[in-house]
């Protein structure tokens, strides 16, 4: 099926990008427009303009900065992300969930941006960027404002970004711990995805904080607050029985949608069993480390 007919715009600056969408909600940004297309194909999503924003510079880099933390630009690839040596050095389970989404053809065009965007409750990225505590960066007609990747995803589909809101950049603190990642697929997507990053000092073996991120089970990443608190001050030798004394627990208070993807108390299991996959590697890096 063909897209209904749509102008299109190729603007060089971010300025002129967030002008020519406005904020009549008619006009949509694109980059690489692996989710977009495949909807407006099907008639599910339609606009009347497609800005085009891979021209414009800066938004596909990544960099650590001199304030310890990690940017990526919106427009980076998933498999530019895979490669980059930052991301490899300092958050390798990025590096390693980007080199594993979907197929190679999306990794090669779909952006990070564009992923987090479209709101998809079955994806990657929201969960690991949600563990990983990072902030992303909206550039809109009124100015820039930050928004918690815990709090981008409204719903299903639906983000907090208004229509003139370009996402420039994705930032987070360059990890002190052992960050992991865990999924059980469907197809291409993720049934359930668990993501885990640990801070700790660099002479310590014990867990400063820890955040546990549970996607895929309703419209976006949940935390698991009770792991969280049972794994603050630990050490790595009573990571386990420390989580197994409250896992059931917190896995009980998952919002948990019955899909195609399997049942409630199927996705409940698979995510209990992730979580302590991804506590057994933890074990293992955060050791091998001190």
């Amino acid at each position: 099926m063909l897209t209904s007919p749509f102008t299109f715009e190729k603007p060089t600056t971010i300025a002129d990008a967030i002008e020519a969408v406005g904020d009549s909600g008619e006009s949509m940004f694109y980059s690489g427009g692996t989710e977009l297309l495949l909807a407006m194909k099907m008639r599910v999503i339609h606009t009347e303009r497609l800005v085009d924003i891979k021209g414009i510079p800066g938004l596909d880099r990544i960099v650590l900065t001199d304030a310890n933390e990690i940017e990526i630009g919106s427009r980076c690839t998933h498999k530019r992300i895979a490669a980059d040596p930052v991301i490899r050095e300092h958050a390798p389970a990025l590096s390693t969930l980007c080199d594993n989404v979907a197929n190679v053809r999306v990794r090669s065009v779909g952006t990070i941006g564009g992923n987090l965007c479209f709101g998809e409750p079955h994806a990657d990225p929201p969960t690991m960027l949600a563990a990983l505590n990072a902030r992303l960066v909206l550039q809109g007609q009124t100015g820039v404002r930050f928004v918690h990747a815990d709090e981008f995803i409204r719903s299903e589909l639906e983000t907090v970004r208004e229509p003139d809101e370009l996402l420039t950049m994705i930032v987070f603190p360059r990890p002190t711990g052992p960050v992991t990642y865990r999924r059980f697929k469907h197809g291409e997507r993720p049934s359930v995805n668990v993501a885990m990053a640990w801070s700790m000092e660099a002479t310590s073996s014990t867990i400063k904080t820890a955040r546990v991120r549970v996607g895929a089970l309703g419209s976006r990443p949940q935390p698991l607050k009770a792991v969280e608190d049972a794994l603050k001050d630990r050490s790595i030798a009573d990571v386990r029985p420390a989580i197994e004394a409250v896992l059931a627990e917190a896995l009980d208070e998952l919002d948990i949608n019955d899909d195609r993807h399997g049942g409630a108390d199927y996705k409940r299991h698979l995510a209990g069993v992730l979580l302590l996959r991804n506590a057994e590697e933890a074990m293992t890096r955060g050791k091998r480390s001190r």
